[in-house]
């Protein structure tokens, strides 16, 4: 894995034309039988139970609902392909994935199934910190030109890439919720993780030549060059990647002031 590959062997093929966009659904069965077993586990009474977990609400089930529905928009549908033409859809893809799905997932509790709780005053299992550090070395090793290029040329090694990415997403946000008490730390990781996601989003954007092998003969049916192209693709890890993190963050402000107000008010009261 320290040389470019010989030949490449996208997942989601080689690319498409704009033409043929809408015609290029991924019906795969193995990942449909992923997606929908995936699904029911997290809806499942009998797991939920074993976990501690009461059957999802209305607003867990429609975060999980949203969450599933994510995932078949990035696997399913014709961004699949697409990804396989523009490096700036591969990283709309991953958004998707890492910034959206994730947190909408452990929003609906799905996260607890996989972890569950501690018993009380016990330390997490694994730390916001070390989540958060997880996270983040693996964003960047899957967007680096080598890794990104074998992932490309292995279908083995393609869901290494996204399940390791969709995986510590999940930790993440996990870790993330049950420190959701600790607003200063949280806003201070949120912020930190938004840096850090910048920082390589404008590596990409200023790169003064194209980084990515396999994309420098697919990007020409959409009327961009490469470079162009990895230009894209920094702006959208860098602006609307950030957005879900900087409202999560404006949420937990947002609650633990509420909690002041509530509490000030009880104790006039």
């Amino acid at each position: 894995m320290f040389a470019q590959p010989a030949t490449f062997a996208p997942y989601c093929g080689p690319g498409v034309a704009p033409v043929a966009l809408w015609a290029t659904w991924n019906l795969d069965p193995w990942l449909l039988l992923g997606l929908a077993a995936f699904a029911a586990a997290t809806f499942a009474p009998a797991l939920r139970r074993r976990a501690g977990l009461a059957p999802p609400d209305r607003r867990e089930a429609l975060a999980l609902a949203a969450g599933h529905a994510v995932l078949v928009l990035a696997f399913v549908s014709p961004l699949c392909a697409l990804s396989s033409s523009l490096f700036s859809a591969r990283i709309g893809h991953h958004m998707l994935m890492i910034a959206v799905a994730a947190p909408l997932l452990v929003a609906g509790g799905a996260t607890r199934l996989l972890v569950p709780e501690r018993p009380d005053g016990a330390p997490p299992r694994l730390s916001l910190t070390a989540a958060t550090l997880i996270h983040a070395a693996l964003l960047w090793l899957w967007h680096a030109p080598l890794p990104y290029a074998w992932a490309l040329a292995s279908p083995a090694l393609y869901w290494l890439m996204e399940l390791s990415l969709l995986g510590s997403a999940l930790l993440f946000w996990d870790a993330l919720a049950r420190r959701r008490e600790a607003v200063p730390a949280v806003l201070l990781t949120l912020v930190t993780f938004m840096a850090q996601m910048g920082l390589l989003g404008a590596i990409l954007t200023f790169a003064p030549q194209p980084l990515y092998a396999f994309h420098l003969l697919t990007t020409a049916d959409w009327g961009l060059t490469p470079l162009e192209d990895q230009q894209l693709a920094g702006l959208v890890m860098w602006v609307p990647g950030s957005v879900p993190y900087a409202v999560a963050g404006l949420l937990a402000l947002a609650g633990w002031l509420n909690r002041r107000q509530l509490q000030e008010r009880d104790g006039a009261a």
